[in-house]
């Protein structure tokens, strides 16, 4: 595992408002921060392939280019003060090679742990945190031995790459085993990790944001995943103040290790036996967090930038419970044609320009006062009818 710095390097003590911030990443988490530091006067610049992505909808200029394009980057860098990313996989070298023209707040340590299974993991648990057992894993003798410590069902995932089930194989029985072994037979084996099955209860996240020196958190939310894509959040999940009061500080533990600058999410497992296990970590703002737009004092975007500008925090405060829903491709139209006769929906559009299945396109808030009722009567308008 990489060694992680003292401090996180290029941290900004405070960014003036008529900076440039630089996110690598025009997607919607990166529209949704680009708006949130527009709100806070800052000028935005973006790194996308896509002409006229949904961030740069909203930014000063676009840099149109691959993420990987060494010489994109450079001049994102140049006619930026700090850089951000949007999402993960993001070159950690590349970043490197800039950090002589630009501050980078979070650094990238965080990147490169959070981009491999097995460093994030190692990382989690080295700090006292439990994870699913599991097992790295780089060819098919390992995988046998690594079944026989783990047993089945497991699931083996690519220790790179991979998301909302991509790059992952469930093996339940001999029979997917065996399926397995016949798709890899002639091909190289992708350096992967085995991971146990727990039983949980439900899944949850808890997001946290930092200045590299200060950390808050917003509340532990649960989680509803359809089709390896979250569906909906519940905020906050009803769970006793103890399980909330270990989730924060599980959250606080790993952004101190970090020395975290903008917002990490941690996504949790809640067992059946009360325990709380960490599955992965995000080193950016969360599907699961967008319920903070409306529902919290501060929403995770603006801590994500108030962080990477070196701004105080104030502690969120969750001023509603909420219900939070993806609208995927495929949901856009019956949602468009209800929406007149829901005011208590708050539409977010990501600008994207092509509709396709299950792409996020778009989510929904309800701030409510009955959590169950507000989820059931969604489910009821039939929009989301397709994942039953």
């Amino acid at each position: 595992m990489p060694s992680l710095s003292e401090e996180t390097k290029g941290r900004i003590d405070h960014l003036e408002p008529g900076s440039v911030i630089g996110i690598v990443g025009g997607g919607q988490l990166g529209r949704m921060m680009a708006l949130s530091a527009r709100y806070h006067g800052f000028r935005i610049g973006v790194l996308d392939p896509t002409p006229d992505a949904p961030a740069a909808q909203v930014a000063d200029f676009q840099e149109t280019a691959d993420y990987g394009d060494l010489d994109a980057l450079k001049r994102l860098a140049e006619r930026s003060d700090v850089l951000t990313y949007e999402f993960e996989n993001v070159d950690a070298d590349a970043l490197d090679q800039v950090r002589d023209r630009v501050a980078i707040p979070q650094g990238t340590d965080l990147l490169r742990v959070t981009q491999d299974r097995v460093h994030e993991k190692t990382f989690i648990n080295r700090h006292g945190i439990d994870t699913a057992p599991w097992r790295q894993v780089d060819s098919l003798d390992q995988l046998d031995s690594a079944l026989e410590e783990l047993g089945m069902p497991a699931v083996l995932k690519t220790r790179t790459g991979g998301y909302d089930g991509h790059g992952q194989a469930v093996l339940r029985t001999k029979e997917d085993l065996q399926a397995l072994q016949a798709r890899m037979k002639g091909r190289d084996f992708p350096p992967s990790v085995l991971e146990g099955f727990v039983d949980f209860a439900f899944e949850a996240s808890i997001l946290v944001s930092g200045n590299g020196k200060d950390y808050v958190t917003f509340p532990m939310v649960r989680n509803e995943h359809r089709h390896n894509i979250l569906h909906m959040t519940l905020a906050p999940a009803q769970v006793e103040p103890e399980m909330a009061d270990r989730a924060r500080d599980m959250a606080l533990t790993l952004a101190d290790g970090f020395k975290l600058a903008g917002t990490l999410a941690l996504e949790l497992f809640v067992m059946l036996d009360g325990g709380l296990v960490v599955n992965e970590l995000a080193p950016r703002p969360h599907n699961s967090g967008h319920y903070t737009i409306e529902a919290c004092s501060m929403d995770q975007f603006d801590a994500h930038v108030r962080g990477i500008a070196g701004w105080p925090l104030p502690n969120p405060r969750l001023l509603s419970p909420a219900v939070m829903v993806n609208v995927l491709g495929q949901h856009v139209a019956p949602v468009r044609r209800l929406l007149g006769e829901h005011p208590e929906w708050y539409l977010h559009d990501y600008g994207k320009a092509e509709v396709r299945t299950d792409r996020k396109m778009g989510h929904l808030t309800v701030l409510t006062d009955d959590l169950e009722k507000t989820a059931k009567d969604l489910e009821a308008t039939g929009c989301w009818s397709d994942l039953d």
